[in-house]
């Protein structure tokens, strides 16, 4: 494994370990999504977004630029993240870095399952995954930096104040 590799691994595991939210309400999916269409829309982002709680979709937008293949992207690598309990990004990088197709690895079809970044599991302290945030539309690595960007703002507004 490269020093590349080690890094982005690492640094993909920090965050998924400092991005736990005292609570996911709809509201607060609400609250993220429409965060992540202003952060899409101030960077004219083509992109598509998708939130679940559980197995329901409690918001979903899709920007210009996008297509009916976003969706597949995104029901492809929340997929991932819920099979997993980690990132779709984290999932990919972690099998690249030993050499192997993610796919072929886990004989799971490429059309259901796709380990490229973007879902993001949702973590409540004390309870685990409870959903998915995900982003389709740029490459991948772009496509979980908006997340990472979205669900660190709702973890910082969940925090008690000083």
């Amino acid at each position: 494994m490269n020093d590349d590799a080690q890094t982005a691994i690492a640094e993909v595991t920090e965050q998924e370990t400092e991005l736990v939210l005292g609570t996911f309400t709809h509201d607060d999916a609400w609250r993220l999504g429409t965060r992540l269409i202003q952060l899409a829309t101030e960077r004219d982002l083509p992109v598509t977004i998708d939130i679940r709680k559980g197995t329901q979709q409690v918001f979903h937008a899709a920007r210009p630029g996008t297509t009916p293949d976003n969706d597949s992207w995104v029901e492809r690598k929340v997929r991932v993240v819920y099979r997993f309990g980690a990132s779709s990004y984290l999932v990919g990088l972690r099998e690249r870095a030993k050499g192997r197709d993610f796919n072929a690895t886990h004989e799971l079809p490429l059309q259901e399952y796709a380990a490229h970044g973007g879902a993001f599991p949702v973590r409540v302290a004390g309870v685990g995954v409870v959903g998915v945030v995900t982003v389709s539309g740029l490459a991948q690595q772009d496509d979980h930096a908006l997340v990472v960007e979205a669900l660190r703002e709702l973890v910082a507004a969940q925090a008690p104040s000083a």
